[in-house]
């Protein structure tokens, strides 16, 4: 009876820490849930565990492979995770958010005149998403969009 009592105890536990885990997740990407993925902001294991006074292992443990269903589609829980881009001025800016961001540009650029990795660094800079040109080109790749020259279309004029 005592062993059956403490296996009923530690799923109960554990389904407890599992849903406070979800539910720090949704109130740190609120805005992710609302408007898409270029709101997701940056989170670490470290957050969530400060926020619910347990260790960053056990947070992770608690996360792995779960996942979380939403208007957008079926996330695993991981994917909420990441590491904040350096030297940002917008609030919250994560590689997701840079990646919807270089995507937005993209498709409004001149298919006649497409932007150059290095000018697609700088219009991102200009909307407060500081990265380098490599870094640009890296997330492009990332995204199976093609260079400016791949992306070029030509008139028929």
């Amino acid at each position: 009876v005592r062993q059956a009592k403490w296996v009923v105890r530690s799923i109960e536990q554990r389904r407890s820490t599992l849903l406070e885990c979800a539910q720090c997740i949704l109130d740190v990407q609120e805005a992710f849930f609302r408007k898409g993925a270029g709101y997701l902001r940056p989170m670490t294991l470290a957050d969530v565990a400060g926020k619910l006074g347990v260790h960053e292992s056990t947070v992770s443990r608690a996360v792995k492979d779960k996942y979380i269903q939403c208007a957008m589609g079926v996330y695993p829980l991981s994917y909420f995770f990441s590491r904040g881009l350096g030297g940002q001025e917008r609030e919250g800016a994560s590689p997701e958010a840079a990646k919807a961001l270089l995507k937005r540009l993209v498709a409004e650029e001149d298919p006649q005149k497409p932007l150059s990795d290095q000018k697609l660094c700088l219009l991102m800079e200009q909307e407060g998403c500081l990265l380098s040109r490599r870094t640009v080109a890296k997330y492009r790749d990332e995204l199976g969009i093609p260079n400016a020259a791949g992306r070029r279309t030509y008139s028929d004029k």
